[in-house]
């Protein structure tokens, strides 16, 4: 039987989430608070839905995106025994509790409940370079997995419903601060006249060698081995100072790097100096693997 879809949420993520699911020839049900963001979409299609205990109504399997997992349990609330006998995958960015009390909330009116993790832009979803982790019952991944992979690359990361969010939130904070990192780049070297463009490549050659850097942290921290450094606490507390006095200098606020110094000089304070920069992390508090 062909799955029937419903996508609750028609922001910029839930229409390509729409569009790739009407693009594979899956009956799509859609609903927005504001009914004009169907337009395009039912012009292809999909079918409109007044309410969203409407669309949980006419599907099988019901996506939510809206802007967090509390806007998500209203219209999911809203919905309400509609629920009953469907499948909620909830795709919308928030904190790893937030997706229990989604989960309770789906189970109680007689459903079951999917957590998702989108990781990439909107352009990509529908094609293999997209990304969405899931989390939740093995088997309701596996049985909707043709669907899912209509919207993307995907893969379990597990059965507890909130280990999804806690990969997003994990990965979002190895982006933005990224991101950041750079922007105060840029800021820090044209307050001595260097511009962006110049700059760029040296940043990428940076950006280049990071994985390898991930790989033996990462490997170091999960083994819990930290001797025979090549990068030692004690160097990386001594850059961060001269980057702290250079932003002070340059007039650019050091916030996240002074916040950077407190892990650096607690591991100084704690007699780890001569050990590898992945002892910043305590063994304590790394997550066991599920």
């Amino acid at each position: 039987m062909t799955a029937t879809v419903s996508v609750l949420g028609l922001g910029p993520m839930g229409q390509a989430l729409a569009g790739a699911l009407v693009s594979a020839k899956y009956r799509t049900t859609v609903w927005n608070r504001t009914p004009g963001k169907a337009d395009a979409l039912c012009a292809r299609g999909a079918m409109w839905a007044d309410t969203p205990a409407q669309a949980a109504a006419a599907c099988d399997l019901i996506l939510v995106n809206v802007v967090d997992q509390a806007a998500a349990d209203s219209v999911l609330t809203a919905a309400g025994d509609a629920l009953a006998g469907r499948v909620v995958v909830g795709l919308s960015s928030d904190i790893p509790d937030s997706g229990y009390r989604t989960e309770a909330l789906v189970t109680a009116r007689g459903g079951r409940y999917l957590d998702g993790a989108i990781m990439t832009p909107t352009g990509t979803i529908g094609t293999p370079a997209a990304s969405i982790l899931f989390a939740g019952p093995r088997d309701l991944f596996d049985a909707h997995r043709d669907v899912l992979e209509a919207l993307a690359t995907v893969s379990w990361v597990g059965a507890d419903v909130g280990r999804a969010a806690a990969f997003d939130m994990a990965l979002l904070d190895v982006f933005w601060t990224s991101v950041s990192g750079f922007v105060h780049a840029l800021a820090m070297a044209g307050a001595h006249g260097i511009p962006p463009t110049e700059l760029l490549p040296h940043a990428n050659n940076i950006a280049a060698i990071l994985a390898p850097i991930f790989g033996e942290i990462a490997e170091r921290v999960e083994a819990d081995r930290h001797g025979g450094a090549s990068a030692s606490v004690s160097s990386v507390a001594a850059s961060v100072r001269h980057l702290i006095a250079a932003s002070a200098s340059a007039g650019l606020d050091a916030g996240a790097l002074e916040a950077f110094r407190g892990y650096v000089d607690a591991a100084v304070e704690a007699g780890h100096g001569a050990d590898e920069i992945s002892r910043i992390i305590p063994a304590s508090v790394t997550a066991p693997s599920l």
